[in-house]
């Protein structure tokens, strides 16, 4: 099942199903939190009349209460950065204020000089939990979608901490559809980023460091993982920051980050002020 979370006519939130670029809207059910059980969404009605996906507004296919971050979970993108494997994950947190959906802009704060994407598979929680083991994670998935965790590296590498290079509204597109456990291996995706056509990012989910599974058990070790809770599981090499010559987002700049079995999360890049 795919679903998309858009804006109706009335500028409500609304939850809807995909069925051949169709958007069927789920009755009683209008976001994916943690004041949703995941089976009302997978177990919803779907209205009978339909609206194009191309015709709506999307919006981040969660509303999360916690998202975490996960740095340095591909060998590639470790190489490049000249730092050892990890041998535990690399975790940041980014806030619901940051997200925004597929097709808005990502806005460039005037501040940063240095902004950087990451194409990333994002896992959505679909069952709550705390200290889950390994062998049980998958089961507390509700389903896979795509992010571009853009980073102000100028801001990344003020401290040690990387918080207040990734945490700027506005700044982080997720969606645009999210596609259901059943039907995803999230250990077997191709995952690549395209800058205005140019392809800047390509590798696979197998490579991953930490897989989902394990990055599950460890996040819920400290905290527990709610409904529409997001991991995102890292990126791979090819990051802006770490080519020669340094590639970074400017005004206009179209970013498409795609992942197989899943789609492609477009956006275009705005300095803030000219944002619509």
């Amino acid at each position: 099942m795919r679903l998309v979370a858009y804006r109706d006519g009335n500028g409500a939130e609304a939850l809807g199903r995909v069925e051949d670029g169709t958007v069927r809207r789920l009755k009683g059910v209008d976001r994916i939190d943690r004041t949703v059980a995941s089976a009302a969404v997978l177990d919803a009605e779907a209205e009978t009349g339909g609206v194009a996906l191309d015709d709506l507004t999307l919006l981040p296919v969660a509303r999360p209460e916690k998202i975490f971050c996960v740095g340095l979970n591909y060998r590639s993108h470790v190489a490049e950065t000249e730092r050892e494997l990890p041998s535990y994950p690399v975790l940041f947190p980014k806030f619901a204020s940051n997200l925004i959906g597929a097709g808005a802009d990502i806005v460039l704060p005037p501040e940063s000089k240095q902004v950087d994407y990451e194409a990333e598979l994002a896992v959505v929680i679909g069952r709550s939990g705390r200290r889950i083991d390994r062998k049980n994670a998958l089961g507390h998935v509700l389903g896979y979608t795509i992010c571009n965790d853009v980073t102000m590296r100028d801001f990344q590498y003020k401290s040690h901490q990387w918080m207040q290079g990734k945490a700027w509204d506005d700044s982080t597109p997720l969606g645009p559809v999210l596609v259901t456990a059943d039907e995803i291996d999230p250990g077997a995706l191709d995952i690549g980023l395209r800058l205005n056509g140019a392809e800047m990012q390509s590798s696979s989910t197998d490579r991953m460091i930490f897989d989902v599974a394990e990055l599950i058990a460890v996040t819920s070790q400290f905290t527990r993982l709610e409904v529409g809770d997001v991991i995102l599981t890292g990126t791979p090499g090819g990051v802006g920051f770490r080519r020669d010559p340094q590639v970074f987002l400017a005004d206009g700049d179209v970013v498409e980050v795609e992942i197989g079995g899943i789609g492609t999360l477009r956006n275009t890049v705005r300095a803030e002020g000219e944002a619509r």
